[in-house]
């Protein structure tokens, strides 16, 4: 699979927080593999394991395992990426959401469903939620985690007078530090939850309530910037990841010609075929491959059946995905789903 990045304004500022809490910054990166220059342009691209690494250092350094939790609830969003800059000079809650979703992969890559955003601001009669549709298994939880403490970090910053967050919803289970969230979140939080979202209060989706006005030339600034950068990143992706772009929305299709996948990213049959060589993996790989990252992310929400997932996939009997799954995993559907369970 396609090695996932992501900008290393997040790792400069997470270490430098760690080093503050008795880290030792050099233990830091030799473990995460990274280096100072890794870590002097906040817009330079890391690998994302290179950060999870770099989380797990910081936390076995210094004992504390809400570390991350505790520097993302004290810290800004617009001192790490651009992207905080255009949150700060929207217009409105809706509108920053907006621009999250858009400039998403500037933070970091994400795996996510097809035509699906991250972020979403959701009415229902219980009240106003913003949903996080990132799809995680259970013990991956630091990232949805990281995403509502995002949230309510700039609102409690921003707007230390008025109330922003009410309450929780997570799919996780109580994390090591659970005793520490009335402090940190400050409200009720439901784990083992069927959905991640948190809830905020209705007067910030009011008409009546709209950021500080008069942001709009900055706003232009920061986003004209800000897709100079998506538009690079876009453009450095390597063809295998092209190709997963492609095929994603197809793979219920089943079989999926390679022809029509050459000639939709304007490359002949035989460009394509060199360009899957130099990289050194197979067109039939990477159809495989990506239909194994998302049986684990169809399975791992636990909100899809084998049979389900089996159609999303493509396959056009069950049988014929549980026999692939086993071959990915070791495992049949059903004994992995009541493994994670």
């Amino acid at each position: 699979m396609t090695e996932q990045t992501m900008a290393a304004g997040f790792a400069a500022a997470f270490a430098d927080y760690a080093c503050e809490r008795g880290a030792k910054r050099d233990v830091l990166l030799d473990q995460s593999g990274l280096t100072q220059d890794d870590l002097s342009d906040q817009d330079n691209r890391i690998p994302v394991a290179a950060y999870h690494a770099l989380i797990g250092a910081a936390i076995q350094q210094t004992g504390d395992t809400a570390l991350l939790l505790r520097h993302t609830l004290e810290s800004r969003l617009e001192t790490m990426s651009v992207v905080g800059q255009i949150v700060h000079t929207s217009a409105s809650l809706g509108h920053s959401i907006e621009q999250l979703n858009r400039y998403l992969h500037l933070m970091s890559d994400v795996n996510l469903l097809a035509a699906t955003d991250r972020f979403e601001l959701l009415h229902t009669d219980s009240g106003l939620w913003i949903v996080d549709h990132l799809v995680v298994p259970p013990e991956d939880y630091l990232g949805v985690e990281g995403s509502f403490a995002r949230f309510i970090s700039e609102f409690r910053q921003s707007f230390p007078d008025s109330t922003f967050e009410i309450g929780m919803e997570v799919t996780y289970p109580p994390p090591p530090h659970v005793d520490q969230y009335p402090d940190l979140f400050r409200v009720p939080v439901q784990f083992n939850a069927s959905r991640n979202a948190l809830q905020i209060d209705p007067i910030w989706d009011s008409p009546e309530t709209e950021f500080e006005p008069g942001n709009a030339y900055a706003f232009g600034v920061f986003t004209r910037h800000a897709d100079e950068m998506l538009a690079k990143l876009q453009a450095d992706k390597t063809i295998r990841s092209q190709i997963e772009a492609q095929i994603l929305p197809k793979l219920h299709e089943g079989t999926i010609s390679m022809d029509k996948v050459a000639k939709d990213i304007a490359m002949s049959r035989q460009t394509l075929y060199r360009r899957l060589k130099d990289e050194g993996i197979t067109f039939a790989e990477v159809h495989d491959d990506l239909r194994q990252r998302m049986a684990m992310e169809y399975l791992g929400g636990q909100k899809v059946t084998v049979n389900e997932t089996a159609y999303l996939l493509g396959f056009s009997e069950a049988s014929s995905f549980v026999r692939a799954f086993k071959r990915w995993t070791g495992l049949s559907p059903t004994a992995y789903l009541s493994q994670a369970a």
